[in-house]
């Protein structure tokens, strides 16, 4: 019998323990089987309807699956039960970012940043807005202040290659190119065939 099998197994018992059900749930995530992880936590939720961590990762099964305004619920759930709970503003933020709330995404990214003001995923998500909303000096800000708190950070140098594209330096580009060669050999490889090749 492999993990998930036994995990499953546990579950199926007559009154399956919590804790249980979310570590199946977090393995069917795992799994990219969704739908079945949503199964779980839905369970989990309908005992513990305060579970921060449950709705949390609820939210993360249902982007995953593209049900972005169920995610965005679960994560407003979250924030307000867990005001410190910095990945669930992170992630609410992308949300509205995606569903076309930029000015929501700039507040929710806000206040991430006012609680942890190191909280470099938070930096590079409002980038995102600011960069959406055709504020790009704020969203250069955003990025420099993500580049000096994690200087060799794969996200905040990505973030600046996207800028940098986005606003026609390719000078930049390249200095951001040869840095992600090694953070990101892919990307790196992928900006220098559309751009750099001969």
């Amino acid at each position: 019998m492999n993990d998930l099998e036994q995990l499953e197994a546990a579950v199926a018992a007559r009154h399956p323990a919590p804790e249980d059900r979310y570590e199946l749930a977090m393995a069917y995530i795992d799994r990219e089987r969704y739908a079945e992880a949503i199964g779980q936590l839905d369970a989990i939720l309908a005992e513990r309807h305060r579970d921060v961590n449950a709705l949390y990762s609820r939210a993360v099964a249902h982007m995953a699956s593209g049900h972005f305004r169920q995610a965005g619920n679960d994560l407003l759930r979250v924030v307000t039960l867990d005001r410190g709970f910095l990945p669930a503003y992170k992630s609410l933020g992308y949300v509205q970012l995606t569903l076309g709330k930029e000015e929501a995404a700039v507040k929710t990214l806000q206040k991430a940043i006012a609680i942890d003001p190191g909280y470099v995923d938070a930096y590079c998500v409002l980038s995102d807005a600011y960069m959406d909303l055709g504020r790009n000096d704020e969203a250069l800000e955003m990025i420099t202040a993500a580049l000096e708190l994690d200087p060799d950070g794969q996200e905040p140098h990505c973030k600046m290659a996207m800028y940098c594209l986005a606003r026609g330096d390719f000078r930049r580009l390249r200095e951001e190119q040869a840095i992600l060669q090694r953070l990101n050999p892919d990307l790196a490889g992928q900006i220098e065939s559309l751009f750099f090749e001969q």
